[in-house]
């Protein structure tokens, strides 16, 4: 077998220049500071998370999340306050389905709080290929961890186990129902753009104007996260459900949203609606089975779309042609921020769920 041999540019400033951490821009530092600097500490409402299953982001109120987010900041600003509160405990990482970010994240969170990790990245690999229930697995993994993350392609697989487990378990995307998780890190991204969300009484001027590029109906990371902005519809002037599907909720769906005190609209022009709005999340991806689906395919951003000088742009990622990199370099890129911060916020979590605050 001969070697091909691979020519190496010397003189790549990639290759001659040590490698730095990059400078950490106001997404990534200054703006959890000033959540923090913005909301008081008050630990009690986290003390209902104790011991609980995270199956849903219906379980979550308002003040939960901001007490949430305001721990995550302090984790994100002072790391070196962390006393490593999972010591000799176990998280079973269960993803039977492709991720990075979200597997990642729960992992580098929970080592990072000082805890070891048992990692299953392939159903093939256990009992399942055999025929075994997830409730047989749910019983086992009680012996093993202190913790599950799951991720399954089937909508029924996380409650399915959840019957057996005498341990908290954490949904880390069931099919295309819901990733409450995720949700969580848009909302902790909103809240560090605009700390003004977490007050009871905000600033007209300072509402929300936000499109979500997208099918609640068919899309978990959509339907999850609108129902975390439910808990925050003071501080939205209106959400724009940008889409060619004509009716893009399930059944109920809108009339839910719309009770919480959502203002909705459906549009499906996109570029006549980007210079109206400040946030616009995007994301084109929608799990069917063990297989996916692009829906929206003529709803892309590039450098040239019409936004406005200060709108944010986040995505859940990973990402295809609806989102250029032309917009990497940009201050509209929120969403290298939004998955920095899933670290921090699942830290927070995982604490609140175990007991076990810095």
């Amino acid at each position: 077998m001969v070697k091909e041999n691979i020519m190496v540019d010397k003189k790549n400033v990639l290759l001659r220049e040590q490698l730095e951490a990059q400078p950490l821009d106001t997404q990534g530092f200054e703006r959890p500071r000033n959540l923090l600097q913005t909301v008081q500490e008050d630990l009690t409402p986290l003390l209902d998370m104790v011991q609980r299953p995270v199956v849903s982001a219906s379980q979550f109120d308002r003040d939960q999340l901001i007490q949430l987010a305001r721990l995550a900041s302090r984790y994100e600003t002072e790391p070196q306050l962390i006393t490593r509160p999972l010591t000799g405990k176990i998280l079973i990482s269960a993803f039977y389905e492709p991720s990075t970010r979200t597997r990642l994240s729960f992992e580098s969170a929970w080592h990072r709080l000082g805890g070891d990790i048992m990692s299953i990245t392939d159903p093939a690999s256990t009992g399942i290929a055999k025929g075994e229930s997830l409730f047989d697995v749910g019983e086992m993994l009680n012996h093993y961890g202190d913790l599950v993350v799951l991720r399954d392609h089937d909508e029924n697989a996380v409650y399915e186990m959840l019957k057996a487990l005498r341990i908290p378990i954490i949904n880390g995307g069931n099919g295309c129902d819901e990733h409450p998780t995720q949700a969580m890190a848009d909302i902790y991204t909103l809240m560090k753009w605009r700390p003004e969300l977490c007050q009871q009484q905000i600033d007209p001027a300072l509402k929300v104007r936000m499109g979500i590029i997208g099918v609640p109906a068919r899309m978990r990371t959509v339907r999850s996260l609108l129902t975390l902005i439910s808990c925050f519809a003071d501080g939205f002037e209106e959400l724009v459900i940008i889409t060619d599907e004509e009716d893009p909720f399930s059944q109920g769906q809108r009339e839910e949203l719309q009770s919480a005190g959502l203002t909705l609209r459906v549009a499906n022009d996109l570029n006549s609606e980007l210079p109206k709005l400040d946030v616009i999340y995007i994301n084109a991806i929608n799990w069917v089975g063990d297989d996916y689906e692009e829906l929206g395919n003529q709803f892309r951003l590039d450098s040239n779309s019409p936004l406005k000088a200060d709108a944010i742009i986040l995505h859940p990622l990973a990402r295809g042609a609806e989102l250029d990199c032309s917009l990497d370099n940009t201050p509209h890129n929120w969403y290298f921020a939004q998955a920095r911060g899933a670290v921090f916020i699942r830290m927070a979590l995982l604490s609140s769920i175990l007991k076990n605050f810095i």
